[in-house]
C-alpha cells in the first residue's frame, strides 16, 4: 500500500480534507453516512457529504451537519472526572487523569472481583451507538462478568426481530433490497426494482435505522416503488402511500393475520416457494382462517375493504419488498406480529430476491466475536448469571445476550438478591432519561450500588443522578473505526472511520476496552492500537487489513440472491434455511421448547381501553391510548438537545393530539399538557394534528433539558417530560421480548407549564 493516504487531500495551506464514513457518539444508527471534513489546524472547517459513497451519495441528516457543534460545544466532556459517593446528584466533579480513571477502575473491580465475586458487575448498554459492537466484550473479556444488561423492559429494540428472524429462517436481519451490496446500485442488471414495498411501523426517512439508509426509500419511490405504509400516524411516507394501515397502536398481529387470511383464501400465495421452502402452511393457513378483514379490521380500526385491498396488491405485484420496524419490538405480542410479518413475505415468496428481501447469515467480523467473548468467562460465574427464578422466561435465558431487563430490575430492588451487586458500568446509554420504563425505580435500585461508572461525550441525567466516575469519548471524527450496518447481521458494506482531527483529552470506546483489557485480562487482549485490533478481526474474514479498509472508504460485501437454493444459509451448506426443519416456519418448532405457542396469535395489549386485564373505571378515566417514540430527525434519542442548530428545529417535548380531541380538553397549539395513567405522569407541549386518531395521542420520548439546573432532585428536568414514567415495568410476552411502550392508556389535561 503506498504510504500516501488516498482518503487526505491537502489543500495546501495548511488545509486538508478527510473522507471518512460516521458512527458515533455522538449517537447514531450504523448507517455509515460519508462525509468529507475540511480540516485546518486540527479544527474543524467543514463538514459535507461524500458524492462518492455509494449508499449515500453525498447526502447528510442535520446531526452529521452539526457535528462541529458537538465538537466544540462548552459542555462536552473534556477529562476524566470522579467525585465521592456520598456526592451523587451533586455537582461535584473533580477533574482527573486518564491513569488515576484506570487505576480506580482496575481498584474496584478486582476489590469485587475478590468478594463477592465478578458476577457482583453488571455493565449497561444502550442502542444504535458504535459501542454496540463491543459492549458484550467489556462485560465478558474485561469484567469477567456474566452480567450483561439493558434497562429497555423487554430487550425492545432490534433484539426481539432479530431473534424471530434467528427462530424462523435461521438468518441474519432481513432488509428491503435496495440494491445497496452493488456498486453500481440500481443500474445493477441483477438487481429488479420492488413492485410495493410494506412499510410495517417504520419511518425510516426519519430515524434511518439500524443501518439502512431511509432516503433510499424516496430513490425506490422516484424509481416507481409504490407504499404500504402500517402506522398509527400519517407520516410522509404514509401520506405518499398507496394503502396507508393506520392502525391502533398494539394490534398489528391481529391487522397481519388478517394480511395472510387474505392471501391465503384468495388463493395469492406463491405455490411453488410455499410447497418446497416452507414448514407448516397448513397449520397456519387454519390459524390465520379466522382472521378475517371484517374481524381484524373492527380491533385495528381499519376498513376491511382497506386490509384487502394492501394485502391484494402485496401479494400480486412480484417483486415487491417490505421493511419491519420498532414497533414490532414495542409490544407485548410483537413476537408473534415479527413471526406473521415474515410469513406474509414468505407466503408470497419474497425471500432472498431481486427486488424482495436481502437475508444473510450473520458476519463472522466482529457481530460473532462479541456474543463468543461470553466463552472467556468460567462456567461457575455464567452459572450466576441473572435469570428469572421462576422459569418464566426460558426463551430469554437461552437466546438472550444477557439478563432480561425486567428481571434484572427485579434482582436489583430484592433485599437479598441471590447475588450482591456491587458495581455497574454504563456504554452509549442514558438509562433514566431514554430506555428505562418506570425510570424512578431504576435510579433508586441502580443507587444502592457502590461503584457506577459512564463513558460518554455530554453530561446526562443519569451519569448526574449515578455515576462516581465518568470518562469522556471522542467523537467519530477524532478516531479510528469501522461502521457495519446491521452490526454484522445482514451488512451490506463496511466503512472505515479514519480520525480527521486529533483529539484533546478524550479516547474511543475501543481505545478505552483495549486499555482495560491491558490491564484486566491481559491474556484476552493482545492488540496493543485500534487498528491492530480491526485489522486481526478483519482477517477472520477477508485477506485484508484496517488500512486497506481506509483506502477504500467503503467495502461493498459480494452478494447473491437465492442463496437458499446453493446452501450458502445454512452452516452446513445444505440447501434451506438454518432452521431445525431446514424451512422457513410458520409453524415453529422452537417456540413450544420456551412455552411458546408455535402458531402466531393476537393479545390485547395489557393497557387498553379494551382489556380484560384492567377495571372499567379505570379504562373510563383514561379513554386515549397513548403511542411513543415517534422520530425526529434532529435527535438521536435522548441525544443532540443542547445542539443549538438541532434543538432550533425541535425545541420541546411535543405530544400530538387530534384537533377534535384538544378541543374537548380544552387544549390549544402550544398549550403543556398533563399526560397521566395509573403508572405515572409527565408533562409535554401540545402539537395538533390530524396526523393522528382521536382516539389517540402521541408523545415524544427520551426528553430532558440541559439547561436546566442539573443537581438531584432535577437532574436537568428529566422526569418532568419524560414519557417512559407511564410504562409498565415487566409487562412482557412469554419469550421476555417485547413491552408496551407504544400502546398504553392514558388521560390528558391542560397545565399551566412543564413544571406544574
Amino acid at each position: 500500500m503506498s504510504e500516501e493516504k488516498s482518503w487526505v487531500t491537502d489543500l495546501g495551506d495548511g488545509t486538508h480534507q478527510v473522507r471518512t464514513c460516521v458512527w458515533s457518539p455522538p449517537g447514531d444508527h450504523p448507517v455509515g453516512c460519508g462525509i468529507i471534513v475540511t480540516v485546518k489546524d486540527n479544527k474543524i472547517v467543514k463538514v459535507e457529504g461524500d458524492p462518492t459513497h455509494p449508499i449515500t451519495h453525498g447526502r447528510l441528516c442535520p446531526r452529521c451537519i452539526a457535528l462541529d457543534e458537538v465538537e466544540y460545544h462548552e459542555d462536552r466532556i473534556m477529562h476524566p472526572m470522579k467525585r465521592a459517593r456520598e456526592d451523587r446528584g451533586k455537582d461535584k466533579w473533580e477533574q482527573i487523569t486518564w491513569d488515576e480513571a484506570f487505576d480506580l477502575i482496575e481498584s474496584k473491580t478486582r476489590e469485587f472481583w475478590a468478594n463477592p465475586g465478578p458476577e457482583s458487575i453488571l455493565t449497561f448498554t444502550g442502542t444504535g451507538r458504535e459501542i454496540t459492537m463491543y459492549s458484550a466484550a467489556y462485560c465478558h473479556a474485561i469484567f469477567n462478568s456474566p452480567n450483561y444488561c439493558m434497562t429497555l423492559s423487554g430487550g425492545s429494540c432490534y433484539g426481539p426481530r432479530c431473534t424471530i428472524a434467528n427462530f424462523q429462517l435461521g438468518a441474519g436481519y432481513p432488509e428491503l433490497d435496495y440494491a445497496a451490496y452493488f456498486p453500481d446500485r440500481y443500474d445493477d442488471p441483477r438487481w429488479e426494482c420492488p413492485k410495493y414495498i410494506l412499510v410495517w411501523g417504520k419511518n425510516p426517512i426519519y430515524s434511518s435505522p439500524d443501518g439502512f439508509f431511509g432516503h433510499a426509500l424516496v430513490d425506490l419511490m422516484k424509481l416507481g416503488s409504490k407504499l404500504i405504509v402500517v402506522d398509527p400516524q400519517v407520516t410522509w411516507i404514509a401520506a405518499h402511500a398507496e394503502y396507508h394501515l393506520q392502525l391502533r397502536p398494539g394490534t398489528d398481529t391481529a391487522l397481519a393475520l388478517a394480511m395472510c387470511n387474505v392471501i391465503i383464501s384468495e388463493d395469492l400465495y406463491n405455490h411453488e416457494f410455499v410447497e418446497k421452502w416452507v414448514y407448516g402452511f397448513n397449520e397456519f393457513a387454519e390459524c390465520a382462517a379466522e382472521w378475517t378483514p371484517e374481524k381484524a379490521g373492527e380491533i385495528c380500526w381499519i376498513p376491511a375493504e382497506t386490509i384487502q385491498g394492501a394485502a391484494r396488491a402485496f401479494a400480486t405485484n412480484y417483486p415487491s419488498s417490505a421493511l419491519w420496524g420498532l414497533s414490532i419490538d414495542t409490544m407485548t405480542n410483537g413476537v408473534q406480529a415479527g413471526h406473521t410479518f415474515l410469513a406474509i413475505c414468505a407466503l408470497c415468496g419474497y425471500m432472498d430476491i431481486p427486488g424482495g428481501i436481502t437475508l444473510a447469515r450473520p458476519s463472522s467480523f466482529t457481530g460473532k466475536w462479541r456474543y463468543e467473548t461470553v466463552n472467556s468467562v468460567p462456567d461457575e460465574i455464567r452459572a450466576k448469571r441473572i435469570k428469572d427464578l421462576d422459569g418464566k422466561y426460558k426463551c430469554w435465558d437461552a437466546a438472550g445476550p444477557g439478563p432480561l431487563p425486567d428481571v434484572t430490575l427485579d434482582w436489583l430492588e430484592m433485599e437479598n438478591p441471590p447475588t450482591q451487586f456491587k458495581m455497574s458500568y454504563w456504554f452509549g446509554t442514558n438509562p433514566l432519561t431514554c430506555m428505562a420504563a418506570s425510570p424512578k425505580r431504576w435510579e433508586k435500585a441502580l443507587n444502592k450500588l457502590e461503584f457506577n461508572v459512564s463513558q460518554d461525550i455530554f453530561m446526562n441525567p443519569s451519569i448526574m443522578a449515578l455515576c462516581d466516575l465518568v470518562l469522556p469519548l471522542s467523537t467519530s471524527v477524532e478516531h479510528e473505526g469501522i461502521v457495519m450496518p446491521h452490526f454484522g447481521r445482514n451488512t451490506h458494506f463496511l466503512g472505515a472511520m479514519s480520525k480527521a482531527i486529533e483529539p484533546l483529552d478524550s479516547k474511543s470506546d475501543v481505545e478505552i476496552m483495549l486499555e482495560l483489557g491491558h490491564r484486566l485480562r491481559p491474556e484476552l487482549w493482545p492488540w496493543q492500537t485500534p487498528a491492530e485490533f480491526f485489522t486481526d478481526q478483519l482477517h477472520t474474514a477477508y485477506d485484508w487489513g484496517f488500512e486497506d479498509l481506509q483506502e477504500m472508504v467503503v467495502y461493498q460485501q459480494p452478494f447473491e440472491y437465492r442463496k437458499y437454493e446453493t446452501g450458502k444459509l445454512r452452516a452446513d451448506g445444505n440447501p434451506g434455511f438454518d432452521t431445525p426443519t431446514g424451512l422457513i416456519e410458520l409453524k415453529s418448532s422452537i417456540y413450544p421448547v420456551f412455552g411458546e405457542k408455535a402458531l402466531p396469535y393476537f393479545e390485547e395489549p395489557h393497557f387498553s381501553p379494551y382489556s380484560d386485564k384492567i377495571d372499567q373505571e379505570v379504562k373510563d378515566e383514561y379513554p386515549l391510548v397513548l403511542t411513543t417514540g415517534g422520530r425526529n430527525i434532529a435527535m438521536f434519542h435522548s441525544e443532540h438537545r443542547q445542539v443549538p442548530s438541532l434543538r432550533a428545529i425541535n425545541p420541546w417535548p411535543l405530544v400530538t393530539i387530534h384537533p377534535d380531541t384538544a378541543l374537548k380538553y380544552g387544549i390549544e397549539e402550544g398549550d403543556w399538557v398533563a399526560l397521566e395513567n395509573p403508572i405515572g405522569r409527565c408533562v409535554q407541549k401540545a402539537h395538533l394534528s390530524p396526523t393522528v386518531d382521536q382516539r389517540v395521542v402521541h408523545a415524544q420520548h427520551a426528553w430532558w433539558f440541559p439547561e436546566q439546573d442539573g443537581e438531584s432532585p432535577n437532574l436537568f428536568g428529566t422526569y418532568k417530560a419524560n414519557v417512559n414514567n407511564l410504562i409498565p415495568h415487566e409487562v412482557v410476552g412469554v419469550t421476555g421480548y417485547g413491552a408496551p411502550y407504544k400502546n398504553v392508556i392514558c388521560k390528558i389535561s391542560k397545565v399551566d407549564d412543564l413544571d406544574s
